[in-house]
Protein backbone atom coordinates (compact mmCIF):
# COMPACT_ATOMS: atom_id res chain seq x y z
CA UNK A 1 0.00 0.00 0.00
CA UNK A 2 1.33 3.39 -1.20
CA UNK A 3 0.71 6.01 1.82
CA UNK A 4 1.21 10.29 0.41
CA UNK A 5 1.94 12.24 3.33
CA UNK A 6 -0.52 15.39 2.88
CA UNK A 7 0.14 18.22 5.26
CA UNK A 8 -2.04 20.43 3.97
CA UNK A 9 -4.30 20.07 0.78
CA UNK A 10 -8.01 21.14 -0.21
CA UNK A 11 -10.16 19.01 -2.10
CA UNK A 12 -12.46 20.74 -4.25
CA UNK A 13 -15.12 19.84 -6.41
CA UNK A 14 -16.57 16.78 -5.00
CA UNK A 15 -20.39 16.41 -3.66
CA UNK A 16 -19.31 16.00 -0.23
CA UNK A 17 -21.43 14.19 2.58
CA UNK A 18 -21.83 16.29 5.83
CA UNK A 19 -23.57 15.81 8.88
CA UNK A 20 -25.84 18.88 7.15
CA UNK A 21 -26.73 17.50 3.90
CA UNK A 22 -24.78 17.15 0.86
CA UNK A 23 -22.75 19.66 -0.31
CA UNK A 24 -22.70 20.25 -4.73
CA UNK A 25 -19.86 21.27 -5.36
CA UNK A 26 -18.19 21.23 -1.99
CA UNK A 27 -14.69 21.23 -1.03
CA UNK A 28 -12.66 19.93 2.57
CA UNK A 29 -9.53 21.76 3.60
CA UNK A 30 -7.26 19.12 5.48
CA UNK A 31 -4.15 20.15 8.00
CA UNK A 32 -2.38 18.16 10.11
CA UNK A 33 -4.34 14.57 9.36
CA UNK A 34 -7.32 16.68 10.59
CA UNK A 35 -10.73 18.51 8.20
CA UNK A 36 -9.57 22.15 9.26
CA UNK A 37 -13.09 23.30 7.56
CA UNK A 38 -15.97 22.21 5.11
CA UNK A 39 -17.20 24.57 2.58
CA UNK A 40 -19.70 24.58 -0.55
CA UNK A 41 -18.64 28.64 -1.53
CA UNK A 42 -15.45 30.42 -2.24
CA UNK A 43 -12.72 27.32 -2.23
CA UNK A 44 -9.39 28.78 0.08
CA UNK A 45 -6.14 29.21 -1.36
CA UNK A 46 -3.49 26.81 -0.93
CA UNK A 47 -2.65 23.18 -3.05
CA UNK A 48 -5.83 21.15 -3.96
CA UNK A 49 -7.25 18.59 -5.87
CA UNK A 50 -10.14 18.72 -8.43
CA UNK A 51 -12.51 16.16 -7.62
CA UNK A 52 -15.35 17.12 -9.96
CA UNK A 53 -18.16 14.60 -10.61
CA UNK A 54 -17.62 12.35 -7.48
CA UNK A 55 -18.49 11.84 -4.37
CA UNK A 56 -16.45 12.86 -1.02
CA UNK A 57 -17.57 10.67 2.05
CA UNK A 58 -16.37 9.75 5.54
CA UNK A 59 -13.83 6.63 5.63
CA UNK A 60 -15.69 3.73 6.39
CA UNK A 61 -16.20 2.16 10.30
CA UNK A 62 -16.76 -1.72 9.97
CA UNK A 63 -17.31 -3.08 13.63
CA UNK A 64 -17.81 -6.69 12.25
CA UNK A 65 -15.00 -8.27 10.19
CA UNK A 66 -12.72 -11.46 10.62
CA UNK A 67 -9.75 -10.61 8.40
CA UNK A 68 -9.31 -10.50 4.44
CA UNK A 69 -5.91 -10.65 2.03
CA UNK A 70 -5.40 -13.95 3.39
CA UNK A 71 -5.13 -12.38 7.10
CA UNK A 72 -6.95 -14.06 10.08
CA UNK A 73 -7.87 -12.03 13.42
CA UNK A 74 -7.80 -15.44 15.34
CA UNK A 75 -4.20 -15.91 14.11
CA UNK A 76 -1.59 -14.92 16.99
CA UNK A 77 0.91 -13.27 14.03
CA UNK A 78 1.11 -9.72 13.80
CA UNK A 79 1.51 -10.10 10.38
CA UNK A 80 -1.80 -11.42 9.57
CA UNK A 81 -3.62 -9.06 11.78
CA UNK A 82 -1.57 -6.08 10.05
CA UNK A 83 -2.23 -8.32 6.55
CA UNK A 84 -6.16 -7.95 6.75
CA UNK A 85 -6.52 -4.44 7.84
CA UNK A 86 -4.59 -3.29 5.05
CA UNK A 87 -6.75 -5.03 2.76
CA UNK A 88 -9.70 -3.20 4.20
CA UNK A 89 -7.76 0.08 4.49
CA UNK A 90 -7.16 -0.34 0.86
CA UNK A 91 -11.34 -0.45 0.33
CA UNK A 92 -11.80 2.14 2.08
CA UNK A 93 -12.11 1.10 6.27
CA UNK A 94 -10.37 3.13 7.99
CA UNK A 95 -11.44 2.14 11.43
CA UNK A 96 -12.20 -0.98 12.43
CA UNK A 97 -12.99 -3.39 15.07
CA UNK A 98 -11.33 -7.24 14.67
CA UNK A 99 -13.67 -9.91 15.08
CA UNK A 100 -13.08 -13.30 16.65
CA UNK A 101 -14.99 -16.39 16.27
CA UNK A 102 -15.81 -19.01 19.31
CA UNK A 103 -13.42 -20.68 20.87
CA UNK A 104 -12.62 -21.88 24.43
CA UNK A 105 -11.95 -19.09 26.93
CA UNK A 106 -8.08 -19.97 27.17
CA UNK A 107 -7.54 -19.55 23.44
CA UNK A 108 -9.70 -16.40 23.00
CA UNK A 109 -7.87 -14.73 26.21
CA UNK A 110 -4.43 -15.17 23.95
CA UNK A 111 -5.88 -14.03 20.90
CA UNK A 112 -7.31 -11.14 22.70
CA UNK A 113 -3.61 -10.53 24.50
CA UNK A 114 -2.08 -10.31 20.52
CA UNK A 115 -5.30 -8.16 19.19
CA UNK A 116 -4.80 -5.30 22.36
CA UNK A 117 -1.54 -4.32 21.68
CA UNK A 118 -2.64 -3.95 17.93
CA UNK A 119 -5.47 -1.59 19.25
CA UNK A 120 -2.77 -0.01 21.71
CA UNK A 121 -0.74 1.04 18.25
CA UNK A 122 -3.98 2.36 16.64
CA UNK A 123 -4.32 -0.01 14.00
CA UNK A 124 -7.35 -1.57 15.51
CA UNK A 125 -10.11 0.41 17.12
CA UNK A 126 -10.86 -2.59 18.91
CA UNK A 127 -12.41 -5.95 19.63
CA UNK A 128 -15.70 -7.74 18.89
CA UNK A 129 -16.19 -11.23 20.17
CA UNK A 130 -18.74 -13.28 18.20
CA UNK A 131 -18.98 -16.16 20.80
CA UNK A 132 -18.29 -18.01 22.59
CA UNK A 133 -22.12 -17.57 24.30
CA UNK A 134 -23.97 -18.42 21.33
CA UNK A 135 -27.17 -20.60 20.57
CA UNK A 136 -26.49 -24.52 19.32
CA UNK A 137 -29.52 -24.40 17.23
CA UNK A 138 -28.13 -21.13 15.32
CA UNK A 139 -24.59 -21.73 15.54
CA UNK A 140 -23.82 -21.08 11.68
CA UNK A 141 -19.74 -21.32 11.29
CA UNK A 142 -18.97 -21.70 14.69
CA UNK A 143 -17.93 -24.81 16.05
CA UNK A 144 -20.68 -26.53 17.94
CA UNK A 145 -18.52 -28.05 20.86
CA UNK A 146 -16.96 -24.71 22.37
CA UNK A 147 -20.66 -22.65 22.58
CA UNK A 148 -21.65 -22.46 26.25
CA UNK A 149 -23.89 -20.25 28.08
CA UNK A 150 -22.22 -17.14 29.82
CA UNK A 151 -20.57 -17.31 33.29
CA UNK A 152 -19.13 -14.32 35.32
CA UNK A 153 -15.99 -15.29 35.41
CA UNK A 154 -15.63 -15.82 32.03
CA UNK A 155 -16.70 -12.72 31.20
CA UNK A 156 -14.54 -11.23 33.42
CA UNK A 157 -11.31 -13.47 32.02
CA UNK A 158 -11.85 -12.43 28.56
CA UNK A 159 -12.98 -8.16 29.35
CA UNK A 160 -9.55 -8.46 31.67
CA UNK A 161 -7.20 -9.59 28.88
CA UNK A 162 -8.28 -6.95 26.58
CA UNK A 163 -7.72 -4.24 29.16
CA UNK A 164 -10.39 -1.80 27.54
CA UNK A 165 -9.79 -3.37 24.00
CA UNK A 166 -12.97 -5.08 23.63
CA UNK A 167 -15.76 -3.16 22.36
CA UNK A 168 -18.23 -5.54 21.68
CA UNK A 169 -19.99 -9.14 22.69
CA UNK A 170 -22.04 -11.32 20.94
CA UNK A 171 -24.35 -13.42 22.79
CA UNK A 172 -27.62 -15.42 22.39
CA UNK A 173 -30.14 -14.16 24.93
CA UNK A 174 -31.82 -17.39 25.68
CA UNK A 175 -28.98 -18.86 27.17
CA UNK A 176 -28.78 -19.06 31.38
CA UNK A 177 -27.25 -16.23 32.91
CA UNK A 178 -27.61 -14.15 29.73
CA UNK A 179 -29.08 -11.19 31.21
CA UNK A 180 -26.82 -10.77 34.07
CA UNK A 181 -23.85 -11.12 31.12
CA UNK A 182 -25.14 -8.09 29.71
CA UNK A 183 -25.27 -5.95 32.70
CA UNK A 184 -21.54 -7.23 33.10
CA UNK A 185 -20.80 -6.52 29.21
CA UNK A 186 -22.31 -3.26 29.38
CA UNK A 187 -20.85 -2.78 33.13
CA UNK A 188 -17.46 -3.30 31.63
CA UNK A 189 -17.71 -0.70 28.64
CA UNK A 190 -18.18 -3.04 25.86
CA UNK A 191 -21.72 -3.25 24.08
CA UNK A 192 -23.81 -6.32 24.62
CA UNK A 193 -25.22 -7.43 21.19
CA UNK A 194 -27.92 -10.17 20.09
CA UNK A 195 -27.11 -12.53 17.42
CA UNK A 196 -26.24 -16.40 16.66
CA UNK A 197 -29.83 -16.98 18.85
CA UNK A 198 -32.88 -19.26 18.70
CA UNK A 199 -35.14 -17.06 21.35
CA UNK A 200 -37.87 -15.35 21.39
CA UNK A 201 -38.98 -12.36 21.40
CA UNK A 202 -39.72 -11.76 24.90
CA UNK A 203 -36.31 -13.43 26.00
CA UNK A 204 -34.67 -10.93 22.93
CA UNK A 205 -36.60 -7.48 24.49
CA UNK A 206 -35.11 -8.87 28.27
CA UNK A 207 -31.45 -8.34 27.10
CA UNK A 208 -32.17 -5.11 25.37
CA UNK A 209 -33.61 -4.13 28.76
CA UNK A 210 -30.67 -5.40 30.33
CA UNK A 211 -28.67 -2.86 28.15
CA UNK A 212 -27.90 -4.88 24.83
CA UNK A 213 -27.80 -2.48 22.02
CA UNK A 214 -26.58 -4.09 18.40
CA UNK A 215 -28.57 -6.96 16.52
CA UNK A 216 -25.40 -8.91 15.22
CA UNK A 217 -26.20 -9.38 11.20
CA UNK A 218 -29.66 -9.03 11.84
CA UNK A 219 -31.60 -12.20 10.01
CA UNK A 220 -28.51 -13.87 9.62
CA UNK A 221 -27.69 -16.74 12.48
CA UNK A 222 -31.41 -16.46 14.03
CA UNK A 223 -34.46 -17.38 14.09
CA UNK A 224 -36.66 -16.43 10.99
CA UNK A 225 -39.06 -13.65 11.56
CA UNK A 226 -42.98 -15.36 11.96
CA UNK A 227 -46.27 -13.72 11.53
CA UNK A 228 -47.40 -14.89 14.49
CA UNK A 229 -43.96 -14.74 16.41
CA UNK A 230 -41.75 -11.76 15.76
CA UNK A 231 -38.65 -14.18 17.33
CA UNK A 232 -35.24 -11.60 17.51
CA UNK A 233 -35.49 -10.51 14.24
CA UNK A 234 -39.02 -8.60 14.71
CA UNK A 235 -38.29 -7.61 18.18
CA UNK A 236 -34.40 -6.10 17.71
CA UNK A 237 -35.51 -4.38 14.23
CA UNK A 238 -38.72 -2.47 15.91
CA UNK A 239 -36.57 -1.45 19.14
CA UNK A 240 -35.44 1.97 19.13
CA UNK A 241 -32.94 0.89 21.01
CA UNK A 242 -31.24 -1.22 19.08
CA UNK A 243 -28.94 -0.55 16.10
CA UNK A 244 -28.95 -3.26 13.15
CA UNK A 245 -26.05 -5.03 11.28
CA UNK A 246 -26.80 -5.65 7.32
CA UNK A 247 -24.46 -7.78 5.55
CA UNK A 248 -25.38 -6.75 2.06
CA UNK A 249 -23.56 -8.31 -0.21
CA UNK A 250 -26.77 -9.57 -1.72
CA UNK A 251 -25.93 -12.96 -0.70
CA UNK A 252 -27.12 -13.01 2.98
CA UNK A 253 -29.96 -10.53 2.10
CA UNK A 254 -31.82 -10.40 -0.50
CA UNK A 255 -31.89 -6.73 -1.77
CA UNK A 256 -35.69 -6.25 -0.85
CA UNK A 257 -35.06 -7.48 2.79
CA UNK A 258 -32.10 -5.21 3.07
CA UNK A 259 -34.21 -2.06 1.61
CA UNK A 260 -37.15 -2.65 3.53
CA UNK A 261 -35.24 -3.35 6.97
CA UNK A 262 -33.02 -0.08 6.49
CA UNK A 263 -36.26 1.91 5.65
CA UNK A 264 -37.91 0.61 8.82
CA UNK A 265 -35.02 1.20 11.25
CA UNK A 266 -34.03 4.33 9.54
CA UNK A 267 -30.86 6.48 8.94
CA UNK A 268 -30.32 6.35 12.52
CA UNK A 269 -29.79 3.03 13.23
CA UNK A 270 -29.03 0.85 10.41
CA UNK A 271 -25.10 -0.18 10.10
CA UNK A 272 -23.78 -2.34 6.92
CA UNK A 273 -20.55 -4.82 8.41
CA UNK A 274 -19.11 -6.88 6.11
CA UNK A 275 -18.38 -9.97 8.43
CA UNK A 276 -15.54 -10.71 6.15
CA UNK A 277 -13.09 -13.85 6.53
CA UNK A 278 -9.55 -14.16 5.38
CA UNK A 279 -10.34 -15.60 2.13
CA UNK A 280 -11.57 -11.41 1.27
CA UNK A 281 -9.58 -10.57 -1.82
CA UNK A 282 -7.60 -13.82 -1.69
CA UNK A 283 -9.20 -15.68 -3.99
CA UNK A 284 -11.45 -19.20 -4.32
CA UNK A 285 -9.82 -21.73 -2.10
CA UNK A 286 -10.26 -23.26 1.09
CA UNK A 287 -9.68 -21.45 3.79
CA UNK A 288 -10.09 -21.81 8.03
CA UNK A 289 -12.85 -19.73 10.09
CA UNK A 290 -11.80 -20.58 13.57
CA UNK A 291 -11.58 -24.10 13.51
CA UNK A 292 -14.01 -24.96 10.60
CA UNK A 293 -12.71 -25.12 6.96
CA UNK A 294 -14.54 -23.47 4.38
CA UNK A 295 -14.49 -23.50 0.75
CA UNK A 296 -14.81 -20.35 -1.41
CA UNK A 297 -16.65 -20.54 -4.88
CA UNK A 298 -17.18 -17.17 -6.68
CA UNK A 299 -16.63 -15.97 -3.68
CA UNK A 300 -18.81 -17.38 -1.36
CA UNK A 301 -17.72 -18.80 1.45
CA UNK A 302 -19.17 -21.81 3.09
CA UNK A 303 -18.74 -24.61 4.88
CA UNK A 304 -19.49 -28.26 3.92
CA UNK A 305 -23.30 -28.66 4.77
CA UNK A 306 -23.65 -25.56 2.29
CA UNK A 307 -24.08 -22.93 5.05
CA UNK A 308 -22.35 -19.65 4.82
CA UNK A 309 -19.70 -18.53 6.36
CA UNK A 310 -18.83 -15.27 6.65
CA UNK A 311 -18.50 -13.10 3.62
CA UNK A 312 -15.86 -12.04 0.96
CA UNK A 313 -17.33 -8.47 1.12
CA UNK A 314 -15.73 -5.26 1.62
CA UNK A 315 -16.79 -1.87 2.68
CA UNK A 316 -16.81 -0.29 -0.63
CA UNK A 317 -18.83 -2.84 -1.89
CA UNK A 318 -21.41 -2.78 0.32
CA UNK A 319 -21.66 1.07 -0.30
CA UNK A 320 -22.50 0.33 -3.81
CA UNK A 321 -25.00 -2.76 -3.32
CA UNK A 322 -27.14 -0.52 -0.44
CA UNK A 323 -26.88 1.98 -3.19
CA UNK A 324 -27.54 0.72 -6.64
CA UNK A 325 -29.43 -2.62 -5.52
CA UNK A 326 -31.28 -1.52 -2.55
CA UNK A 327 -32.26 1.88 -3.59
CA UNK A 328 -31.27 3.38 -0.73
CA UNK A 329 -29.87 7.55 -0.95
CA UNK A 330 -26.25 7.99 -0.88
CA UNK A 331 -26.95 10.21 2.72
CA UNK A 332 -28.18 6.95 3.90
CA UNK A 333 -25.31 4.36 2.82
CA UNK A 334 -22.77 7.08 4.47
CA UNK A 335 -24.52 7.34 7.60
CA UNK A 336 -25.04 3.38 7.30
CA UNK A 337 -21.14 2.70 6.74
CA UNK A 338 -19.48 5.45 8.86
CA UNK A 339 -21.94 7.24 10.96
CA UNK A 340 -23.57 5.25 12.93
CA UNK A 341 -20.78 2.62 13.60
CA UNK A 342 -18.67 4.98 15.42
CA UNK A 343 -21.79 6.50 17.43
CA UNK A 344 -22.20 3.33 18.23
CA UNK A 345 -18.38 2.53 18.96
CA UNK A 346 -18.21 6.12 20.92
CA UNK A 347 -15.60 7.36 18.69
CA UNK A 348 -15.87 11.16 18.20
CA UNK A 349 -13.14 11.57 15.44
CA UNK A 350 -14.45 9.73 12.86
CA UNK A 351 -17.58 8.83 10.82
CA UNK A 352 -18.44 12.22 9.65
CA UNK A 353 -16.78 14.59 7.20
CA UNK A 354 -16.60 17.88 9.49
CA UNK A 355 -14.32 20.33 11.49
CA UNK A 356 -12.00 18.84 13.65
CA UNK A 357 -12.77 15.33 12.88
CA UNK A 358 -9.91 13.01 11.73
CA UNK A 359 -9.20 13.55 8.01
CA UNK A 360 -10.58 9.80 7.22
CA UNK A 361 -12.03 10.04 3.68
CA UNK A 362 -13.02 8.00 0.72
CA UNK A 363 -13.39 9.09 -2.83
CA UNK A 364 -16.13 7.40 -5.12
CA UNK A 365 -16.51 7.77 -8.48
CA UNK A 366 -20.02 8.93 -9.94
CA UNK A 367 -21.12 5.19 -10.14
CA UNK A 368 -19.79 4.99 -6.78
CA UNK A 369 -16.65 2.88 -7.55
CA UNK A 370 -13.30 3.15 -5.10
CA UNK A 371 -11.30 6.21 -6.49
CA UNK A 372 -9.03 7.63 -3.39
CA UNK A 373 -8.64 6.57 0.39
CA UNK A 374 -7.51 9.00 2.93
CA UNK A 375 -6.38 8.64 6.58
CA UNK A 376 -5.69 10.75 9.18
CA UNK A 377 -4.34 13.57 6.68
CA UNK A 378 -2.55 10.42 4.47
CA UNK A 379 -3.33 9.07 0.65
CA UNK A 380 -3.55 5.31 1.26
CA UNK A 381 -4.57 5.27 -2.52
CA UNK A 382 -4.59 8.96 -4.39
CA UNK A 383 -7.50 9.50 -6.71
CA UNK A 384 -6.26 10.08 -10.40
Amino acid sequence: MVVVNTAELILTGAQVVTPGGVARPGWVRVSAGKIAAVGDGAVPAGPAIELSGRWLVPGFVDVHCHGGGGGAFTSLEPEQTQTAVAHHRAHGTTTMLASLVSAPIPELVKQIATLTELTADGLLAGIHLEGPFLSHARCGAHAPEVLRAPEADDVRQLLEAGRGAVRMVTLAPELPGSRGAVRQLVDGGAIAAVGHTDANAEQVLAAVDAGATVATHLFNGMRPLHHREPGPVGALLDDERVSVELICDLVHLHPTIARLTATHAGIDRTMLVTDAISATGAGDGTYELGALPVTVVDGEPRLSDGSLAGSTLTMDAAFRNLVRSCGLPVPAAVAATATIPARRLGLTDVGEIRPGADADLVVLGDDLDLQGVMRRGQWLTEPA
